[in-house]
């Protein structure tokens, strides 16, 4: 029997990723999708090969929780998830809550769901928070060099306009970004304090948005404790990630225009300055896949006992979000269907465990 799940804030970016997911994935059933803008529209209107007769509805919170799915994925705004999660604590407690905004990064009863770091962690938990697009990239690419780190990590992050959601703003305007970089929130971000909150180390990060639709490139510039050679930074990398199939480790620093589209994100460059106590590191994701959609489906996968790749395939099939640069123009539809080949090759660690944005540029 299918596993029911139900999306809260589906109009987003990252809500239509997740129903393209859901629909491919096959031991999950989208039970409802709440959108206020698009209550009453097909959900097969906006997603290509969405097969069900489902309709957007508008639900409050003790709507959502009487529909008792097996588990809600709420893709609201920082600030909102609150009203939803003691409603669904209180009337569907058996309900799994996947949270992709902020609001619970920070509260240690919720399971922090970056799964290549913090699989371990997970004991059932109930509440699970996916972590933000930029904290992903930024902890991946930190991750392996934590205990040998001489002073906080320097991160400079540029992001595709999606991750600034739908509401239209100075951040995904594209003619305000045409030939633009634009940066804001250069110290205290959230995603600063939840990567500093996380690896247990400070963190500097500076953001930036670009002109392109999706997809992040991290610089990290890191200073060591003790000189190292590239060859073995470049080895401490693979040896960590080496049974992690969404992280690959490259040698050459990654394209953010190679990422679009896949589920994986992609850490190489390892550029060693003289001395070899400075090297620079560079992580690329697609912020509404890995940075949200693909993460939380990995742990939807994780609660429900499921392998963790399910449903998961590499490379993603193009979607209608973010077109251009790829010489098609933007539409309202993504496509939910799998292409051929697309599998990725068995995951040799992961296996059943019993009983997984929204927030985009908020800081």
């Amino acid at each position: 029997m299918r596993k029911t799940v139900g999306i809260v804030g589906a109009r987003g970016h990252t809500g239509a990723e997740l129903i393209a997911l859901i629909a491919r994935h096959p031991q999950l059933q989208l039970a409802f999708v709440s959108s206020r803008e698009l209550e009453g529209q097909r959900v097969a209107d906006h997603v290509t090969n969405f097969g069900a007769e489902l309709r957007y509805e508008n639900l409050d919170a003790d709507a959502v929780a009487r529909k008792r799915a097996d588990a809600v994925v709420l893709a609201l705004p920082n600030g909102k998830a609150e009203g939803y999660v003691a409603a669904i604590d209180a009337q569907s407690p058996q309900s799994i809550i996947v949270d992709l905004s902020a609001d619970y990064r920070f509260n240690d009863t919720w399971y922090y769901g970056l799964p290549e770091l913090t699989r371990t962690r997970y004991a059932g938990q109930k509440h699970i928070s996916n972590p933000g697009c930029y904290a992903t990239a930024m902890q991946l690419a930190i991750a392996p060099l934590k205990e040998r780190l001489a002073a906080p990590p320097a991160c400079f992050g540029v992001s595709g306009y999606s991750g600034a959601g739908t509401t239209p703003s100075d951040k995904n305007d594209p003619e305000k970004l045409h030939d633009n970089l634009m940066p804001y929130s250069l110290v205290n971000h959230l995603h600063e304090r939840e990567v500093t909150k996380q690896l247990g180390v400070p963190v500097e990060f500076m953001p930036h948005v670009a002109a392109h639709f999706r997809g992040i490139t991290m610089t990290v510039n890191l200073w060591l404790d003790q000189a190292m050679t590239a060859d073995a930074i470049k080895a401490r990398y693979r040896e960590f990630y080496a049974r992690e199939p969404l992280v690959r480790v490259i040698d050459e620093a990654p394209w953010v225009s190679r990422i679009a589209h896949r589920h994986h994100a992609e850490i190489g460059g390892f550029a060693l300055a003289p001395g070899g106590k400075r090297v620079v590191v560079v992580a690329t994701l697609d912020n509404l896949l890995k940075g949200a959609a693909t993460q939380a489906m990995q742990n939807l996968n994780l609660a429900f006992g499921f392998d963790e790749l399910t449903g998961i395939q590499s490379p993603s099939p193009p979607s209608s979000l973010g077109g251009e640069g790829r010489g098609e123009g933007e539409a309202s539809q993504i496509s939910a269907a799998s292409s051929p080949g697309d599998t990725l090759p068995p995951h040799p660690t992961l296996s059943p465990i019993a009983d997984d944005g929204g927030e985009g540029f908020k800081a």
